[in-house]
């Protein structure tokens, strides 16, 4: 099977990852029509399909995973790609926007809730999934959310070399195939993370991969030394020193980006530059930014990081460093703590995107 097979195979229209057959199907149909500009199911995924077809011309790849299945507290990422989708597209200019800027969106990994990580079933579990999922032609594709968008990721790069992508998580654990993708394609990259957690556990109850672990995977990956730079935390059970001591990562905590945020901007660039890396991935866990700003989502916490200064953060990595992948993730509608939570988590949501596509392109 070629690369645009894999990809149509494993992949659905944009907002199509999770399969719904009634409650839901509606809100899922019509971003899929404004999305696509189209007025039918099958308008939808011809559109779908032309622009797998184009991958070869990406700058830049959008692809949303829409799993919490990695997630810890409460859940609802899974429709995070989807209602991002919705809230960009309140710009009317999205659409041409993206296409000036050679960014195109390949759609959705399909998502099978009751999954992860390939590496966590047993062969019974994978051949029935397979079966449910692909034809005879898809005997040896991966069935998992992870796995799938970690293969995908890998076969986008092969139709174009130098795209970048970009994900809509999802829960946290949706960024490590895109680091394992990036890392196989084009090594040398470091990481800038925005959350208010860690996520540096080695393992948690067993789980190798999941909202908690993935950082600590992706930081030995990519080989430590400070490569990973995370921003903003405040939640943890342990003082800066010993993550960073432990686990050899760089971390600005949010009450020093509070305290002074134009120190904090230049001790974040200042260091990412000194490591020598070519690029980053940024990576944007909305809960990084506090929750009066975005209390949609399984972990919110006070005290946290004033949009402005993310938005800074991006644009000063774009000038200044380059930004090779980027993410948002963490974004679960479903759980908003005020009756303007999710709107306000959403549009936030919708301007970090556009913030660093825009820097990536």
């Amino acid at each position: 099977m070629d690369a645009r097979t894999e990809l149509r195979t494993m992949l659905r229209p944009a907002g199509g990852g999770l399969y719904v057959v009634s409650t839901g199907k509606a809100e899922q149909e019509a971003m899929q029509r404004k999305l696509y500009s189209a007025n039918s199911e099958s308008e939808v995924r011809e559109s779908f399909h032309a622009a797998i077809d184009r991958v070869h011309e990406a700058r830049v790849v959008m692809m949303g995973v829409p799993s919490d299945v990695g997630a810890g507290f409460l859940r609802g990422a899974n429709v995070g790609p989807q209602h991002i989708r919705a809230a960009l597209l309140k710009d009317g200019d999205w659409r041409p926007w993206c296409a000036a800027r050679g960014i195109i969106d390949i759609g959705d990994v399909f998502v099978v809730p009751q999954l992860l990580h390939d590496d966590m079933l047993a062969s019974s579990q994978i051949a029935a999934s397979r079966r449910a999922m692909y034809d005879e032609d898809g005997a040896d594709l991966p069935v998992s959310p992870l796995s799938i968008a970690e293969r995908a990721l890998c076969r986008v790069f092969e139709l174009a070399p130098k795209a970048k992508p970009f994900v809509l998580g999802g829960d946290h654990s949706c960024a490590w195939p895109v680091t394992r993708a990036l890392h196989q394609a084009r090594p040398g990259f470091g990481i800038v993370q925005i959350d208010a957690h860690t996520d540096l556990l080695e393992e948690r109850l067993g789980v190798r991969i999941c909202f908690a672990t993935w950082s600590h995977h992706a930081n030995a990956l990519i080989g430590g030394n400070g490569r990973m730079v995370q921003v903003g935390i405040r939640a943890t059970r342990h003082d800066r020193a010993h993550w960073e001591r432990t686990r050899g990562v760089r971390q600005i905590w949010a009450d020093e980006c509070l305290r002074d945020p134009k120190r904090a901007l230049d001790v974040i660039l200042d260091h990412v530059k000194a490591t020598g890396v070519r690029s980053v991935y940024f990576s944007n866990d909305i809960d990084g930014t506090d929750e009066r700003f975005a209390n949609a989502t399984g972990t919110p916490e006070g005290n946290g990081l004033e949009p402005d200064f993310v938005i800074e953060l991006i644009e000063r990595l774009g000038r200044e460093i380059g930004i090779e992948a980027g993410d948002i993730m963490e974004v679960a509608p479903p759980v908003a703590r005020t009756p303007t939570g999710a709107e306000d988590t959403l549009a936030l949501a919708a301007r970090y995107t556009r913030t660093t596509l825009e820097m990536m392109t």
